[in-house]
């Protein structure tokens, strides 16, 4: 891995806040996009939800459907039974033959009947089921519509930023390769630490930029100097002189314009 040249605690401090500038410009561009990423996401889940949901009530007319033929098909036997029971009453050799034939058409009779009740009752569930089938396809197609025009926004905004992000992000690349380690990881922290991820902040009326707390103006003298790197002590920021930074700020609005 190649060694990064040493370079003066002012090109430190100006590479620093460059970088600070190219990031919070990308934290810009992103906070653009809002909350669209996590509403597809959102959407995308609830869709897969949804199809799910279908598939499965679509399984469960089926398995009705299924009991239905079944039944019909039991229904025609037991009316063969009856029908054969009733033939063979007509030969037989005592009341207790007749009888038992009589016993056997009858659990059949009920079981048609059974058969029937339930035919019935599946028809209804089926019924049902094709309902709840309906309302969930026109939620899931309303839902699909939504995510659609989610997506749409989303592409419109990555394809307005896109050049300006891939241009960034190369810069700050850039300059963090131009920043000691230990630095870059300070800087990195500090950033994940902090709301607005300013970790390199000027001083803006005596104080640090964001901040109410007054910086004693011999610290004042010593952060203009550039001769070290200098920590706020209340917020925990890097520091840099106002005149760095707008000289930064002006060279980097001529790079990316």
């Amino acid at each position: 891995m190649a060694v990064k040249q040493e370079i003066s605690v002012e090109d430190k401090l100006r590479a620093l806040y460059n970088l600070q500038l190219i990031d919070s410009r990308i934290d810009e561009i992103k906070s653009v996009q809002g909350e669209l990423p996590l509403e597809i996401e959102d959407l995308e889940s609830e869709i897969a939800g949804l199809t799910i949901r279908v598939d499965k009530l679509n399984q469960d007319v089926t398995n009705f459907e299924t009991e239905i033929a079944n039944k019909k098909s039991s229904i025609e036997e037991s009316k063969i039974l009856v029908k054969k029971y009733a033939e063979q009453q007509k030969s037989v050799r005592n009341n207790r033959e007749f009888d038992s034939l009589t016993k056997e058409s009858e659990f059949q009779e009920l079981e048609i009947e059974l058969a029937e009740k339930r035919i019935r009752e599946a028809y209804v569930k089926i019924e049902h089921k094709k309902e709840v089938i309906s309302k969930t396809i026109d939620k899931l197609e309303s839902q699909q519509s939504h995510l659609g025009h989610k997506k749409s926004e989303l592409d419109a905004i990555l394809k307005e930023t896109e050049n300006e992000q891939n241009s960034l992000n190369k810069l700050s690349e850039e300059m963090a390769d131009k920043i000691d380690n230990h630095l870059l990881v300070a800087y990195k922290r500090i950033r994940s630490n902090v709301k607005n991820g300013l970790a390199v902040v000027a001083i803006e009326r005596g104080a640090a930029g964001g901040s109410y707390f007054t910086i004693p103006p011999q610290v004042q003298i010593e952060i203009a100097s550039r001769k070290k790197i200098t920590i706020d002590e209340y917020s925990g920021r890097i520091l840099v002189d106002a005149a760095l930074a707008e000289e930064e700020k002006e060279k980097l609005a001529s790079i990316i314009g």
